[in-house]
């Protein structure tokens, strides 16, 4: 019996090791994403001009491609690719449901009616004015499934969450698709946003939405703990000392907050808060305090790699990131499937 103990411990030790050690691969995948992003393009920068750009302050014509267009699309691609993926693992744990995703709630089509309506009522034509009308309308729609699972018996439980999202979506959708029916010139402004890409973001963009990234990442942070009991049952989640109702809360206010940072900055880019978090569950494990960790360091790798690898299909043209993403995590979703690595 006294074996057991030690045992226990040194398989703790090599959990925690494999972990720390899958993180800091992860952080260098990362690292290589961002000097691909700011080298890789219609025009090729070698990577030492783009360290002469970032850290010398050069003036040549490629560390002004550097600093002018590649970085902000970069630093956007980050924030995106970070807030969808933890969104994501919050909303699966939350609801725990293995497919759910920032649209399961409504939110991304919340923020595409809010889209939607400025450009078509309010004579909004700019990324940057977007980006308030398109926290609005995840903010409306979120409150409203959350309103709808709230009533009758056992409160806002996995499967009302999930049908009060469907029945909020499929009302969206409507909505969206009556305003762009009448409004012709709407319709093609926001073609271009609902693709979803991180091309053409400035500096204003970043300084408008990093603020919402940072609240949001606190919130779902502060309950990883919740989310792990919540995987166990509500009733021995109850039974650790958890408010199932003020985790539910916090995690969906949090998730809300990163969804509408990623959908107002790039548009309802797919598949990120969908796969990342399996594809992070598999490395990780289910422990939220190290799974979020790796979701905003993996997601930002897919994003930016979908990004540049837009960039080289066929130049001169770009294909958008939106669309990249949902190539790139189709194969690694069905890999994860096909190999029971998504837990049941």
């Amino acid at each position: 019996m006294p074996a057991a103990a030690p045992t226990t411990h040194r398989t703790r030790r090599a959990l925690v090791a494999r972990r720390i050690g899958w993180t800091a691969v992860a952080a260098v995948a990362l690292l290589l994403a961002v000097l691909l992003s700011l080298a890789v393009g219609a025009r090729a920068v070698a990577p030492s001009a783009v360290f002469d750009a970032l850290l010398n302050g050069g003036h040549s014509e490629d560390a002004e491609v550097v600093r002018q267009l590649r970085v902000p699309r970069t630093v956007i691609g980050l924030m995106v690719g970070a807030a969808l993926a933890l969104a994501g693992t919050v909303l699966q744990g939350i609801t725990r449901n293995p497919i759910a995703d920032p649209g399961i709630l409504g939110i991304s089509q919340g923020a595409a009616v809010g889209v939607v309506m400025a450009i078509a009522f309010a004579g909004v034509h700019t990324l940057t004015g977007y980006v308030w009308f398109a926290f609005a309308g995840a903010a409306v729609a979120s409150v409203a499934v959350y309103a709808i699972a709230t009533r009758g018996r056992g409160g806002a439980t996995p499967v009302k969450l999930a049908l009060g999202g469907a029945a909020i979506n499929a009302l969206l959708v409507s909505v969206t698709m009556g305003i762009l029916t009448t409004r012709a010139a709407a319709l093609d402004e926001f073609r271009f946003w609902q693709v979803g890409s991180v091309a053409g973001r400035d500096g204003e963009l970043v300084g408008q939405v990093w603020p919402f990234l940072v609240v949001g990442t606190v919130l779902v942070v502060s309950v990883a703990r919740g989310l792990d009991a919540l995987a166990l049952g509500e009733d021995v989640a109850k039974g650790l000392g958890q408010n199932v109702g003020a985790v539910r809360v916090v995690g969906g206010v949090g998730a809300t907050v990163l969804v509408g940072v990623g959908v107002a900055a790039a548009g309802p880019i797919a598949f990120i808060g969908l796969a990342v978090p399996h594809i992070a569950r598999a490395i990780v494990g289910n422990d939220h305090r190290w799974l979020m960790p790796m979701a905003a360091l993996t997601g930002p790798v897919m994003l930016l790699t979908a990004d540049v690898l837009g960039r080289v299909l066929f130049p001169p043209g770009e294909v958008p990131a939106g669309v990249m993403t949902a190539l790139l995590g189709v194969p690694f979703l069905v890999a994860l499937v096909r190999r029971k690595a998504v837990p049941a």
